[in-house]
């Protein structure tokens, strides 16, 4: 069994439950609950409950699934819920689900009665390797992801690789995408051992070192002052076309499926505005366009798309900023570019995705 020391709890990984079902025997607790979706009820929760053993003790709190739902109103009847199950501030919350259960659940648990402990059990790869570790919590307000929220640390996140063979192999390559950003910000042997692997078949060994990587820097820099900075690389253009595209689109792109957008993009800014090599720039692009699916950025959705990347929370004085890449395996914060290098590179995007079009 593999444990990551984090900032104040531990990350455990591949440890069957075996430490949660020692917290809840613990009797530290006054009651259990348990937060999943609609999906995550119907496919994980009964191999979390065979994990769990013989405890069965712990109320369900279930609500709908998708990022629309992850908003102030939804918010609101899981506090009311709490309180109908008489819960107090020695209550546990297990938030077991992919990032929206983990961002939301984390929220209500920081903020009921000014904060109980709570427990994050990921089960989509995107939530393993991304959301459930570091500590953000947090909803969308008017169509800003996650822009409240607050900075809480779980009690302990328990990564079992096993609940992904419920996973589509869309949901699989949508975590995929933060994966490539962890060897692309810091590790490039990493980046390049992805390359060659099925992300369909991914080895638990990877999904650790993403993992490692993330603590690493979330470590260092808890509450995104600096260096976690760097961990939205591909995110200030990503997380605007994922808005605007699940406002718009009839099939809205996953998470992941923006973040490639963005990284192509927020890539073809680094070789502009920083020292990534235009060799550099090829290879991810090629590699990520072999990947995801092929996505056209509308003109006319420009002026809507700058209209996201300004409600930015990374950004500083009304100045939209980037993480942009020096190199494969490095990266830069607090980076500023021009209205008209966004732009272009919309245009890069969409002339690599006419080509591949056409071949």
């Amino acid at each position: 069994m593999n444990k990551l020391n984090s900032a104040g709890h531990t990350i455990h990984f591949e440890a069957n439950l075996a430490p949660l079902v020692e917290i809840i025997e613990s009797d530290k607790y006054s009651k259990i609950f348990v937060f999943v979706d609609r999906n995550t009820s119907e496919l994980c929760l009964p191999q979390f409950q065979e994990m769990l053993g013989d405890y069965s003790g712990f109320d369900l709190i279930e609500t709908d699934p998708g990022e629309e739902n992850k908003n102030i109103d939804f918010c609101i009847g899981i506090w009311k819920t709490l309180l109908d199950f008489e819960a107090d501030r020695k209550c546990l919350m297990i938030n077991l689900g992919g990032g929206v259960i983990t961002d939301m659940g984390g929220f209500v648990a920081s903020t009921y009665k000014r904060g109980i402990d709570f427990i994050n059990i990921p089960t989509t790869l995107l939530s393993q390797v991304d959301a459930s570790v570091g500590g953000k919590t947090g909803i969308d307000v008017d169509n800003v992801k996650n822009m409240v929220g607050t900075f809480t640390l779980p009690q302990a996140v328990f990564i079992e690789t096993s609940f992904l063979k419920t996973l589509p192999k869309r949901e699989m390559l949508s975590g995929f995408a933060e994966m490539i950003k962890h060897g692309l910000i810091v590790d490039k042997d990493y980046y390049i051992e992805l390359q060659n692997c099925d992300y369909e078949q991914i080895e638990a060994s990877a999904i650790y070192r993403s993992v490692e990587i993330k603590n690493e820097v979330v470590t260092e820099d808890p509450h995104e002052k600096g260096l976690r900075k760097i961990l939205n690389y591909g995110h200030t253009i990503g997380h605007a076309v994922e808005t605007y595209s699940l406002i718009n689109d009839a099939a809205p792109l996953t998470h992941g499926e923006a973040i490639a957008i963005g990284m192509i993009c927020e890539g073809y800014l680094s070789a502009k505005n920083n020292t990534l090599s235009n060799d550099e720039l090829n290879d991810i692009s090629t590699y990520i366009l072999k990947l995801y699916p092929n996505y056209h950025i509308k003109e006319e959705s420009f002026d809507q798309l700058l209209e996201f990347m300004q409600s930015d929370k990374k950004n500083e004085n009304g100045q939209i900023m980037f993480s942009l890449l020096s190199r494969i395996g490095a990266c830069d914060f607090n980076c500023r570019v021009s209205k008209t290098d966004i732009l272009d590179s919309f245009a890069y995007l969409n002339n690599l995705t006419s080509k591949a079009g056409n071949a």
